[in-house]
């Protein structure tokens, strides 16, 4: 049976030498006290990279300090597979006056990816021809659809030029995917933990959690009423690749959990982390944005045409997307730095190590000056 965490219980930050330890590590529940919402594409539909189209496209996106006189002091953040508009709620200790996303100086855009569920079309929204939600029915999408609707945002908002480009995980794929695609709006990008084409590796990750979902009787091909199990499954088990076996070791070890001394931490851990996913999430629009992440590919031809000043950050620990990944990109674009984050704590580090990668994209970013 999975024991509830209650929202008051905080486990105690501890340190490793030049590691934080934590117990718990849940991704937050996003907030929707920042978020914002438009409609794109009204006139002339979004045309899909993989055929058909779509019109009357919501983004649901949020926004942190002030464009500019010059509209030329953007800043995009690109999110994760399941992390929204709302980048307080997920990265908030490098949002801030003076942090690596600095509100002082820039005007900080996020939006939750075309075929998300956190207020952008996707597969819970409705289906203009059929007045039903898509459900499973949504378009197969592919990263450069999410960043062709992005950048259509920020020209709604009036942003002339993007300082940076700052993406972790599919984020990062989305950051390299915008200097492919739009290389003259940008002036530098910083790409964390990410792929230039998601390997067979990547897609295996994916297709398991795919399997635990479509496996689950209550899928119902797509068309449950409530979410399926199989989606706190699917959760669970990648967890497993977003940490690393010495961070287990470290925040949970072999230690009884603390909510249930019977049993081992690890084991009410990831149930908790499954259990997190299923209140917040959808598992058709899991599906969907696994798979457009299975299809992405950079070629190093392609990467080697682009001449944005690039810093492409590896994690050390990183199970899912190895550092050598994050190397190529670095050594095959024209303007390439590669900086290696230290840690134990897996492809995850770029949400717990802030302060590290705080110090090195700032660095990164003062030297373009």
């Amino acid at each position: 049976m999975t024991v509830a965490f209650k929202p008051e219980q905080n486990f105690e930050i501890e340190r490793l030498g030049d590691f934080e330890v934590r117990v718990l590590f849940p991704e937050p529940k996003p907030s929707d006290s920042d978020v914002r919402h438009t409609t794109l594409f009204i006139r002339e539909a979004l045309k899909l990279e993989l055929g058909g189209s779509l019109n009357m496209v919501r983004v649901a996106f949020s926004t942190y300090g002030v464009l500019n006189a010059a509209a030329d002091n953007a800043v995009v953040v690109c999110h994760a597979l399941t992390g929204s508009s709302s980048v307080s709620s997920w990265w908030s200790d490098a949002l801030g006056a003076g942090r690596m996303l600095d509100t002082d100086t820039h005007f900080v855009v996020c939006a939750n990816v075309l075929g998300g569920c956190y207020g952008s079309t996707g597969a819970t929204s409705v289906d203009p021809s059929s007045n039903r939600t898509f459900g499973s029915n949504f378009p197969e999408i592919t990263i450069g659809d999410m960043v062709r609707v992005q950048a259509a945002l920020l020209e709604h908002l009036g942003v002339k030029r993007i300082q940076a480009v700052v993406g972790g995980s599919m984020g990062g794929m989305q950051a390299l995917e915008w200097v492919r695609a739009f290389p003259e709006r940008i002036a530098a990008a910083i790409i964390i933990g990410a792929p230039p084409r998601h390997s067979a590796w990547g897609i295996t990750f994916n297709h398991l959690a795919r399997m635990a979902i479509q496996g689950d009787p209550d899928y119902k091909n797509g068309k449950y009423t409530s979410q399926p199990q199989g989606l706190a499954l699917a959760r669970a088990i990648t967890t497993l690749f977003f940490r690393s076996p010495e961070s287990f070791g470290l925040t949970q070890g072999r230690r009884p959990s603390p909510t249930d001394i019977t049993r081992f931490a690890m084991e009410t851990y990831l149930e908790h982390q499954g259990a997190r996913l299923l209140e917040r999430f959808d598992a058709n629009s899991y599906i969907t944005i696994t798979k457009a992440m299975d299809r992405f590919d950079i070629s190093p031809e392609q990467l080697a045409q682009i001449a944005v000043p690039l810093l492409s950050i590896g994690i050390s620990s990183d199970l899912l997307y190895l550092p050598a990944e994050a190397r190529e990109i670095a050594e095959t674009v024209q303007n390439g730095q590669y900086w290696e984050l230290n840690s134990p704590h897996g492809h995850d580090a770029f949400l717990l190590e802030t302060a590290r990668l705080t110090e090195r994209v700032q660095a990164f970013l003062a030297g373009l000056e």
